[in-house]
């Protein structure tokens, strides 16, 4: 995938985070509300760090989500194609670092 393309991407999400986001007061500064989904049959929502955009596999999981659902997302959010576990084990091992 060219550079163009994952800037354009990453900028999608970030709209649709913002738009999103407005009104959110019990999500901390920094983050992304109510617009991540993770899950493969049931989703749950996640409060993700805007840092998050920035990191390797988060691109990854941004392209397998446009891939699968194009900016439509069936949650009004961004969902993920990843199962929870999955997300859990990878997010985590960024805290730790």
């Amino acid at each position: 995938m060219g550079a163009f393309r994952l800037q354009a991407l990453v900028a999608n999400a970030k709209q649709l985070i913002k738009h999103n986001n407005k009104n959110q007061r019990d999500v901390p500064k920094g983050y992304l509300a109510k617009a991540v989904y993770v899950g493969e049959i049931q989703r749950k929502r996640f409060v993700v760090p805007l840092s998050y955009l920035d990191q390797p596999f988060f691109q990854d999981l941004l392209r397998r989500s446009e891939e699968e659902y194009g900016f439509n997302h069936p949650m009004g959010g961004l969902t993920i194609p990843c199962c929870e576990e999955a997300f859990v084990r990878l997010t985590s091992q960024l805290h730790v670092s």
